[in-house]
């Protein structure tokens, strides 16, 4: 088998040459899955064979699955390709946000860590709230059982 003029390049190389590189990420939120791929370009967002923002018309979605480009400054060096099937807007848009986190840490693996730091998880909103409800129920529940009486 003759291969000249063939040039011998890895398959993937994780931060090099983009022109032959397609990063691929699973992304997962409540019953939601999306297939995220990024290949290199000017920063476009298709959806289901739609665009970004007449797949997920509210702001705050279009927002959640951009975070994760915005956070490590990628934001005009890929095109992102997203299938995604399941559950309701909120949960697709946070599995395709998920997606192109993972995408982006096959891509360059020093992300992650930035990644981790600047997105915010769904369950820091939620940090302290048990709390709250058990000194609630220690003030409440006493006073309850004392008018029951």
């Amino acid at each position: 088998m003759d291969r000249s003029g063939v040039i011998d390049r890895p398959y993937r190389s994780l931060g090099g040459d983009l022109s032959l590189v397609q990063h691929y990420g699973t992304g997962r939120r409540k019953t939601s899955t999306a297939r995220v791929f990024l290949r290199p370009g000017t920063g476009s967002v298709t959806v289901n064979n739609r665009a970004l923002d007449q797949y997920f018309f509210d702001e705050a979605h279009q927002m959640i699955v951009k975070q994760p480009l915005q956070a490590s400054d990628n934001l005009n060096k890929f095109d992102v390709v997203v299938n995604v099937e399941g559950g309701g807007k909120h949960g697709q848009a946070g599995a395709v946000q998920h997606g192109i986190a993972r995408a982006l840490v096959d891509f360059s693996p020093d992300l992650r860590q930035t990644l981790k730091s600047r997105i915010s998880d769904a369950r820091s909103a939620h940090e302290g709230t048990e709390e709250v409800w058990a000194a609630w129920r220690a003030q409440t529940l006493p006073v309850l059982e004392a008018v029951r009486l």
